[in-house]
């Protein structure tokens, strides 16, 4: 971890990434389509999943944050999207409680490895409280957001509110096409820059519009086909650079037009079968 004074927090969206958690594709990645609840669109080709992960890791190292591998196996393929189980806020961890059966296990895994990396916990997400970290964001680092859908429920969104504390909002997202392909709040927003995020408008809160306007925030919008391909799962290394999955043309020439330096990395396997982007497969530990 870095030698600093304080050596994890992450509470933005677009900070200078320090270091980040990942996890590669193993054995139960894998195996995800053989079981239909995991969602998975066909059977998974292993060693492809790895070289993309093994790129996007690559891709993200070379912009500089340190990136720590979270070298343990489970039964769950969705171990892989590290955002989901845990968020690491200023004053320390917080296990999450998903609303996905399979991931039950994660968020333990993953505090038991902030734990030994020297990250406190702060609290936890009790039953029947349900919460998956793609349903928060830090729309500034005094500003949390979270998202009620199929999979974070008020009991977990009220919970996860009074442990990180401050200015919290509460937005509900469309049952859309249900839990088969669910939509988390960040599937529809990725702050890219103080002042700039990706929106997919037509599945974004009207309260949440209301907020980024507000807040002078301007939109760089998904065209609908692209929302398909992760268009708006974008990860922000730091303000205007980010990482993006290929086969966005336009989100990527629209990022650019708005002063971005775009990343790009394969995401077939790793992406699109598994449904997570470049903010899926990482937990920022320390932004600074």
């Amino acid at each position: 971890m870095a030698t600093t004074l304080r050596q994890f927090g992450a509470q933005g969206m677009t900070a200078p990434l320090q270091d980040v958690l990942v996890k590669r594709p193993g054995p139960a990645f894998g195996a995800a389509f053989d079981d239909p609840a995991h969602g998975f669109l066909h059977r998974v080709d292993l060693s492809i999943a790895q070289l993309e992960h093994d790129v996007f890791v690559e891709t993200l190292a070379a912009l500089g944050p340190r990136v720590h591998v979270l070298d343990v196996e489970s039964d769950s393929p969705d171990l892989v999207y590290t955002f989901d189980p845990l968020l690491v806020s200023d004053r320390g961890a917080i296990p999450l409680r998903p609303g996905k059966p399979n991931r039950a296990s994660e968020p333990a895994t993953l505090e038991a490895w902030t734990r030994a990396a020297g990250i406190p916990t702060v609290g936890w997400i009790e039953p029947p409280g349900t919460v998956e970290g793609g349903d928060t964001f830090w729309l500034r680092s005094d500003l949390f957001c979270i998202g009620r859908t199929l999979r974070t429920n008020d009991h977990g969104a009220r919970q996860l509110a009074e442990l990180v504390g401050g200015d919290v909002r509460i937005f509900d997202l469309p049952y859309w096409r249900g839990p088969a392909q669910l939509i988390h709040l960040l599937s529809v927003i990725s702050p890219v820059a103080d002042a700039l995020a990706v929106v997919y408008l037509p599945l974004l809160p009207v309260s949440l519009w209301e907020l980024l306007r507000e807040l002078e925030i301007r939109l760089v919008e998904v065209p609908d086909d692209e929302f398909l391909t992760l268009g708006c799962n974008v990860l922000a290394v730091r303000p205007g650079v980010a990482i993006l999955a290929e086969g966005n043309p336009r989100t990527t020439a629209a990022l650019a037009a708005a002063g971005c330096e775009v990343h790009t990395y394969p995401a077939t396997e790793i992406g699109l079968n598994g449904s997570g982007g470049p903010t899926c497969m990482t937990r920022p530990l320390f932004r600074a």
